[in-house]
């Protein structure tokens, strides 16, 4: 097999040459026809998150055909497509798992993070874990369903009823979660970076009420904000932009600190939230409203070998939608 891997913290990933993985039992193997490229890649790769351990190669938004099974799985067979998306295991036992919350896990797994990932021609994975997809499934538009998609999906629960909806960094997850919420009767205000029309223009197409600079006032207060770039300082721009008793929802596994703000943007009942990682409900949730209603996703192809070009296009911002590598 073939992989892009990370050798090192900071270092550009490397393609190799690897043997072909074993498959422990209640594992599959999955050959990948497309990897969504996320920004927690950008987190796994500069080494935001404690537990990189090079070399190891990442990607979470797995899109392939199984082709071999362990002992014990019968759930999925040979031939049959799937998605492997960043939760790639939990203990099952403790007690997040035993109340619902996987996603909290004292002791998860993660695609392409604790877990070699999707960033290569092949991939292990636990059977239990993965979603089963639809045979005529485009692989390149639903790969970044399996992470922007889910991860929006969740923080769009989390906003409860909100009817005006913010969305801070109109990237991937924006993108698809903005379709949902307009199909659902929401209003969405899309936030992009400064000056950005381009991407204010995107948010315009898929149905989004208003798109401006995230610093600025959105034309009406909002009920909910959800910030998807890892910037802190968008924390208190949010709440100075929902009304009493709204809600801001974090939604990035990694953001730089918060600033110091004033109590008087937190008072009057308004909260803070965050979202962690997903459940294999969330999965079942999201695959089941994405197929009803026909999202639609926005991608920029790559082969394998240029997956260091598309991190870098994404830490700059140099696409809308989401980026794609194509093995």
């Amino acid at each position: 097999m073939r992989a892009m891997v990370l050798e090192g913290i900071g270092k550009s990933l490397a393609l190799k040459e690897l043997a072909n993985p074993s498959v422990l039992p209640d594992e599959v193997l999955v050959r990948v026809e497309a990897c969504g490229v996320c920004r927690t890649d950008l987190h796994v790769v500069d080494g935001e998150l404690p537990l990189v351990k090079p070399p190891t190669v990442p990607g979470h938004e797995i899109v392939g055909v199984v082709e071999r099974v362990g002992y014990g799985v019968e759930e999925l067979l040979p031939g049959m497509r799937v998605g492997v998306p960043w939760l790639g295991g939990t203990c099952g036992v403790c007690a997040y798992c035993t109340t619902g919350r996987e996603n909290l896990c004292d002791h998860p797994e993660f695609t392409g993070y604790t877990r070699p990932g999707g960033f290569a021609t092949h991939v292990v994975a636990r059977a239990a874990y993965c979603v089963h997809l639809r045979d005529d499934a485009d692989p390149v538009a639903t790969a970044p369903l399996l992470c922007a998609g889910l991860i929006g999906w969740r923080c769009l629960k989390r906003a409860g009823d909100a009817r005006r909806v913010g969305l801070y960094g109109f990237g991937a997850a924006a993108h698809i979660i903005a379709q949902v919420a307009v199909r659902q009767d929401r209003e969405v205000f899309a936030f992009t970076r400064p000056g950005d029309a381009a991407a204010q223009s995107f948010a315009l197409s898929l149905g989004a009420a208003w798109a401006g600079g995230s610093d600025v006032l959105p034309p009406k207060q909002l009920d909910a904000a959800i910030i998807f770039a890892p910037v802190g300082s968008l924390v208190p721009a949010a709440l100075r932009a929902v009304r009493k008793g709204g809600r801001v929802v974090c939604g990035g596994i990694h953001m730089s600190d918060i600033p110091a703000f004033p109590y008087s943007l937190l008072w009057e009942e308004r909260e803070i939230v965050s979202v962690a990682n997903l459940t294999r409900e969330d999965a079942h949730g999201f695959f089941s409203i994405a197929s009803a209603i026909g999202i639609k996703t926005t991608t920029k192809h790559y082969p394998l070998e240029r997956a260091n070009e598309a991190l870098a296009d994404l830490r700059n911002g140099e696409f809308n939608g989401a980026a794609v590598l194509v093995p």
